[in-house]
Order: structure tokens, then sequence, then C-alpha cells
């Protein structure tokens, strides 16, 4: 289904960017783009009055995103039945040193989704689990034994549509206030960025390095 079929991000009264508007990025492929850039997003769902956030791996599979977790979960089982939740993914960029403390912010790219997630059975569960290793562990599907009949009854995979989201950016420099750019103080930002490190084998492993790891470091 092409992307203009779907709302932009922002345009419903709930996700509509009010604090600093221009950062707000209506664009769907900038917030595929930041939802397939992320491995974990927080999940929120509120419980008799009391929120509960919990990190989560995900993936992103065309316009929903899956999650899975503990059938035993009790924010799982509670999601489950389709309560109302909302999904956050930020990727932090670097960070902004400007002449004030009050200007001194981050640079990010940060997605919200709000909806009501499907749990998913069957041979769209099984596919589900795929994905979400594909995109968490790019290659290691194939190299790997698949979940056992149990190890299935003891995981619960959610899809959460991405009907209602919004995108919000920040980047670039600090924006001083005029009177402070005199000021004898170094401004500007310092990027950020996540890097895989040298694989470190299992103390009982056997095999060689599978050529897929390593291209995680690219």
């Amino acid at each position: 289904m092409a992307q203009d079929t779907f709302a932009a991000p922002g345009s419903t009264t709930r996700t509509r960017v009010r604090r600093i508007p221009e950062k707000a990025v209506q664009d769907r492929g900038t917030l595929h783009a930041i939802l397939d850039a992320g491995l974990v997003a927080h999940l929120a769902v509120v419980e008799d009055g009391q929120p509960f956030v919990v990190p989560v791996g995900y993936a992103r599979d065309g316009e929903r995103v899956l999650i899975h977790g503990s059938s035993g979960s009790r924010l799982f089982r509670d999601l489950a039945t389709g309560t109302p939740t909302c999904f956050t993914v930020t990727l932090l960029d670097g960070l902004v040193l400007a002449r004030s403390a009050f200007e001194s912010s981050m640079n990010y790219r940060g997605v919200m989704v709000l909806g009501r997630c499907v749990e998913l059975t069957g041979q769209e569960k099984d596919d589900a689990l795929r994905t979400i290793s594909d995109h968490l562990l790019p290659g290691r599907w194939d190299d790997i034994r698949p979940p056992s009949r149990k190890e299935l009854a003891a995981t619960c995979v959610l899809a959460l549509p991405l009907d209602e989201a919004s995108v919000k950016v920040s980047a670039g420099g600090p924006d001083d206030a005029e009177e402070d750019l005199f000021r004898p103080t170094w401004a500007g930002h310092v990027p950020l960025r996540e890097v895989a490190g040298d694989p470190v084998p299992a103390s009982d492993n056997r095999d060689p390095l599978p050529d897929y790891v390593l291209g995680w470091r690219q």
C-alpha cells in the first residue's frame, strides 16, 4: 500500500508536536527510517492508575511494529487485550553545547506511536518472530534453532499499527541568545554514534565467527 494512503505523522490532535513545533516531521519515510535504525523501544501501559514503561526489542513490518515478550508478563497480557498503549523510540545523535545552560541540549530523532496492539498467532506469529530476529540480529535466523512449541507458548508477539504517530527531529548546532554570542565559551555540538564492538566468543564456542556478524560492524 502506498505511503500516501496513511495519515502523516503528527496529523492528529494527540500527536501534534506542540513544544518546538518546527522540529516536527510529517514524512512517513522519516518515520520508517527512524524505526528501522533503532533496536530498543519503550512501551507503556496504565494499570489501576499506575503507569508502567518497559524497554522492548522490536521490528518494523510495513505499517506496523512487531514486539515480543513473555506470555507470562502482566503488561503483555494487558496489551494483548487491546488496552491503549504508547510506543516510543529515541535515537541520540549528539550533544549540543551552547553558551548557556538553558540553550544546551541534544540532537535526536524520536518517534511516538499511539494505539492498541493485536496479538499474533499461528504462522503470522512465527513470521513475526523471524522479522524481529532479522532486524535485531541480521542473518542469524537461518543459523540457529527455531523456537520450540514450548518456547512459542512462552512468547507473546504483538503488532501495533502505525496509524497514529508523531516524529520529532533535532539536529545541528546551538541556538544561542544574541547576548551570549560574545561570551568566551566554546560552542558547537558533539556527534554521538552507536557502534558494534569486537565479537566475544562464548567460553564453549567451537565454531568460526560468521561473516554476517562481522557485517554488523559496518
